[in-house]
């Protein structure tokens, strides 16, 4: 009596299960040399990394890295604070400008008078019109709220109004 009728299985099926258990060794085997690869590649990157170093230096860098970190945070906050005071106090810096050069008496060339117009963003600011005539130079101030002036306002110095509130600044922050 063989072994495989000791066992009551059939000699066909006891060939297929030692096939497909050697197929499946062969797979194993396979895996375990592609797994023996990959460690390889990794102990190698590793050794790479720590050459030079003992694991007391690596902490160091590690420790002095993380205080930069935290450095530049608290730097970075300061300068947020920072930035928004410095939008908060160009809000009354005056930004907008308007010129206009006038002959005051068409007495004398070369446009000696002139009206200037400075405002702040919310449109507040002054009007300063210098006439320059043969006598002297008068001068004159006019307070611009919201856009507009209480006191009635001269051609020239509607134009320098409208000049300024017209002004486009070169770099826009948001």
């Amino acid at each position: 009596m063989n072994i495989a009728g000791y066992f009551g299985i059939d000699l066909d099926i006891l060939l297929i299960i030692v096939a497909v258990m050697a197929v499946l060794i062969l797979v194993l085997l396979i895996l375990l040399i592609r797994t023996m690869l990959t460690t390889g590649k990794l102990r190698k990157s590793y050794q790479v990394f720590m050459s030079g170093k003992d694991g007391k230096d690596l902490e160091e860098t590690l420790i002095r890295r993380l205080s930069q970190v935290d450095d530049l945070l608290a730097s970075n906050k300061q300068n947020e604070i920072n930035i928004k005071r410095l939008f908060d106090n160009n809000k009354n810096i005056f930004q907008k400008i308007g010129l206009v050069k006038y002959d005051a008496f068409n007495e004398m060339g070369g446009k000696l008078s002139f009206s200037v117009c400075l405002l702040n963003e919310k449109d507040d600011g002054f009007i300063i019109n210098a006439m320059h005539s043969r006598e002297g130079c008068y001068t004159y101030i006019k307070e611009i709220i919201d856009g507009n002036s209480i006191i009635v306002l001269s051609k020239e110095e509607e134009d320098a109004l409208v000049a300024a509130l017209e002004y486009k600044k070169e770099l826009t922050l948001t």
